[in-house]
């Protein structure tokens, strides 16, 4: 069988919109992404991150090269904003190629996200 190309999700938060906060919380999120999947960086095909407008420190996709990702393909881009949706906010939409069901995948949601995606499997 060969890899099907899939696609995990995951999100985190910030209380602040530091450089420090917005990079100890992507690099976290997307290391456990990586751990809770067994995906190795030889797996990524690209990674398509955004943020919501009150996240002006940097861009999240210099924190998750901190991760080893350099030469993956990494995308920013700013959330919409949708009322009730929390603040300080970073998605993280990750593809890969896997042998992996859809169905055994793991999203990952750190740091009060869940909210965002209550009907994907944890």
């Amino acid at each position: 069988m060969s890899p099907a190309v899939r696609a995990l999700r995951g999100a985190t938060r910030v209380d602040a919109d530091t450089r420090e906060q917005v990079t100890q919380r992507v690099q976290a999120l997307v290391t456990t992404m990586l751990d809770r999947n067994s995906v190795v960086k030889d797996d990524l095909i690209s990674i398509v991150i955004t943020a919501t407008d009150d996240i002006h420190s940097m861009f999240p996709a210099e924190a998750a090269r901190g991760c080893g990702l350099g030469d993956v393909p990494l995308l920013c881009a700013q959330e919409l904003d949708i009322d009730g949706m929390p603040p300080l906010c970073i998605r993280v939409l990750m593809h890969l190629a896997t042998d992996k069901p859809r169905a055994e995948l793991h999203h990952v949601y750190l740091e009060g996200t869940g909210v965002l995606r209550d009907d994907l499997p944890e």
